[in-house]
């Protein structure tokens, strides 16, 4: 049997993902930065439209994750789509 996940904090500071000129409610994707007092701490996300389904990984794979953006490592993922209504990128 899996364990159960931890419970996510009522304190977290989140961080929309959005163009900063961006209108409507979205959906955007939302981040936070967690504080377990390590330099690997939790990363939690979310979607605007879903606030309370977050999903939760780890600083080390965040930052990852980020870097393969910046590289290109996954623009095919994208490849025909269009740009999302309501932004000017």
């Amino acid at each position: 049997m899996a364990d159960a996940p931890a419970p996510i904090p009522s304190d977290l500071t989140w961080v929309r993902a959005a163009p900063e000129d961006a209108t409507g409610p979205g959906p955007w994707i939302e981040i936070a930065f967690g504080d377990d007092g390590t330099d690997n701490g939790p990363v939690y996300i979310r979607e605007t439209s879903d606030p309370d389904n977050v999903v939760t990984t780890t600083q080390r794979k965040w930052d990852a994750f980020v870097l393969g953006v910046q590289a290109g490592e996954f623009d095919h993922f994208v490849e025909g789509v269009e740009e999302a209504e309501g932004t000017d990128a």
